[in-house]
């Protein structure tokens, strides 16, 4: 049976992500940090690693981008999942003044939150509040996270669709020692920093426009090694077999100081 790796408790938002994408037929494996899911892939000990890299309404997750830089694992896929928040505890909304959960999940019901005055404390896992609340088992708190979550750890929902807007929407990255097969309906996700000179990311780009690629996001990470310079994470729709990607990718090569291609994998659809 494959092993799906993932960050968090049982019931996280991860959780569901794979089981989405692998259906039935694999074993969901529980890892607290990002850096483990990816080791454990490395080493062996899983098949695939499921990572959130941007969410809808918060932006992108950046410790996820960071470790995108170093893994040796490549994007065999990803996954584009409709996230629904619950308020989560043993008591009513008017007596809850503190609330536990991921901060991603906190910024996805900031208006919620400020409207209801509570205090928000960040934890590292959605699920894992859940799990907080029957250590702490007081009830002036409670967590945000999933229906599931909930119904594992047998505690109440007391709202359901608490986030800010209902297209609350995580994107998954799907990451293995192999490749997926190429398709018609592919993307293609690299890293690149640039030479400091003047025009440098003006080229770079030039050369995807001159070979009609269209780029479907490009963002900036900060390099962590010298201050103010900066990785480009770029997704461009086709495959980086494909002859107009690799006379591209040829063309950048000089106002490059570092390449380096994620994968090349189907684009999802929102369901």
């Amino acid at each position: 049976m494959l092993k799906v790796a993932f960050q968090g408790e049982r019931g996280a938002y991860s959780e569901a992500a794979a089981l989405s994408y692998f259906k039935e037929g694999v074993e969901t494996v529980p890892f607290p940090t990002f850096h483990e899911v990816l080791e454990s892939t490395e080493s062996g000990k899983t098949d695939f690693a499921v990572l959130p890299v941007e969410n809808s309404l918060e932006g992108s997750v950046g410790e996820s981008y960071d470790l995108l830089l170093t893994t040796n694992l490549n994007v065999t896929a990803e996954i584009y999942h409709r996230i629904r928040h619950c308020l989560i505890g043993f008591d009513g909304l008017g007596k809850i003044d503190t609330v536990y959960s991921h901060p991603q999940a906190l910024g996805q019901c900031r208006n919620f939150i400020q409207t209801h005055h509570l205090k928000a404390v960040p934890t590292y896992d959605t699920a894992g509040s859940v799990r907080m609340l029957l250590e702490l088992k007081k009830d002036n708190v409670a967590c945000i996270a999933s229906r599931r979550a909930a119904e594992i750890y047998n505690v109440p929902v007391i709202m359901e669709g608490i986030e800010d807007n209902v297209n609350n929407f995580t994107r998954f990255l799907v990451l293995s020692k192999g490749r997926a097969f190429a398709t018609s309906r592919d993307k293609t996700s690299m890293i690149f920093s640039i030479k400091h000179v003047p025009g440098a990311l003006y080229n770079v780009l030039d050369k995807f426009h001159a070979n009609r690629i269209n780029l479907t996001k490009i963002e900036s990470r900060p390099t962590k090694t010298t201050p103010w310079e900066y990785n480009f994470y770029v997704d461009l729709e086709g495959n980086q077999g494909d002859k107009n990607i690799k006379d591209a990718l040829d063309m950048i090569k000089p106002n490059t100081i570092f390449l380096k291609i994620l994968g090349s994998y189907p684009r999802a659809e929102i369901g």
